[in-house]
């Protein structure tokens, strides 16, 4: 894939006075994006339609601008993606469709299509059709915050927290998704509930939680049997995940040799954003299992950082690439970064 090529002016902050602004910055946007995620304040959604947009292309590293290697990930490209109207951003999850656009969902509930091709500065947004949620004070359940698709890429899943409900779209997302309640996803935190969910090539679906805690660090997962919102789908069974020290789980993919990635996310005053992704063996996945990962890539400053939420995977010329997006939470001091990382071809 091709991106346009264009000027970036960079902001370094030296010591000192400069420092001083950097934290006291560091500490607005934490504090920021906590009562974001504790209040669950989205704007309104857009209509349906084109919308324009422009890609920056970044540095991975920038007091060593010709870096490429972070852990076992190398660095393929990365992007600052902008698009009007305003209402863009806000991006937690992300797909590849079979014609090499991305799909990211906003937790607007609104997806963007995005064209990574350099002719081409439009995108698309389509606003999801939601069933009336039953808590009348919300519009829309809005707080979209995981997706899945199937091989076929004829359905897509979508979690959303704050209802605490899972629902399946058809790909031309042109009508009312399908949608279930769980009794084990309301005991999850409202708002640190459905960030992670992963469909397995059997048809499986591994559920994280971001903050539903069982003790001694982990979060509790489930699995279900098969389709979640299908009739026919059993009760789920409880795995745990046991995260990075002081990170939460806010995404999941399955690269296959029954092994997934797990984006873990941690905001602090000291470092600002970081995220840790994680390999995770998932080859004896059963009731009761605890799942640890192992550290394959830390992403935060110098390099490139800010509130990772989302990855897809897709192969590519018998590559396979690794795409990570980050939530702006739609605040001036966050940016909608979109990274590309080709994986080793065996851990």
């Amino acid at each position: 894939m091709e991106v346009p090529k264009s000027g970036e002016i960079l902001i370094f902050f030296g010591y000192g006075r400069g420092m001083r602004y950097l934290i006291l910055l560091a500490l607005i946007a934490v504090g920021l994006v906590a009562v974001a995620d504790s209040i669950v304040t989205k704007p309104g959604r857009p209509a349906s339609g084109a919308f324009t947009m422009t890609l920056h292309p970044l540095v991975l590293d920038s007091a060593d601008p010709a870096r490429t290697q972070v852990g076992a990930l190398h660095y393929l490209g990365g992007w600052e993606v902008k698009g009007r109207p305003k209402l863009f951003g806000g991006l937690s999850s992300m797909l590849i469709r079979p014609d090499d656009r991305i799909w990211a969902l906003s937790d607007g509930g609104v997806m963007f299509e995005i064209p990574l091709k350099a002719e081409t500065g439009f995108g698309y947004a389509t606003a999801l059709k939601t069933v009336k949620p039953p808590k009348k004070w919300m519009p829309t359940p809005t707080d979209s915050e995981s997706m899945v698709v199937d091989p076929q890429f004829q359905h897509l899943w979508v979690g959303y927290e704050l209802l605490q409900r899972i629902c399946r779209y058809s790909t031309g997302l042109e009508q009312v998704g399908t949608c279930k309640d769980w009794p084990e996803l309301q005991k999850w935190p409202e708002a640190e509930s459905l960030e992670s969910m992963t469909r397995l090539p059997d048809g499986r679906f591994l559920l994280i939680s971001e903050g539903a805690h069982t003790g001694e660090g982990g979060r509790d997962a489930l699995l279900f049997e098969g389709d979640p919102v299908a009739p026919s789908t059993g009760d789920p069974v409880h795995l745990t995940y046991m995260p990075p020290t002081g990170y939460n789980p806010t995404d999941s993919v399955w690269i296959g040799d029954n092994q997934l990635l797990v984006l873990n996310r941690r905001a602090t005053l000291y470092d600002g954003f970081t995220a840790i992704i994680d390999l995770v063996d998932v080859s004896a996945l059963k009731a009761g299992v605890t799942l640890r990962g192992r550290e394959i890539a830390r992403l935060a400053p110098p390099l490139l950082s800010d509130n990772f939420e989302g990855m897809a995977v897709e192969q590519k010329d018998g590559q396979r690439i690794l795409w990570v997006v980050s939530d702006d939470n739609h605040l001036f001091l966050q940016r909608t970064l979109l990274l590309k990382f080709a994986l080793p071809q065996h851990f």
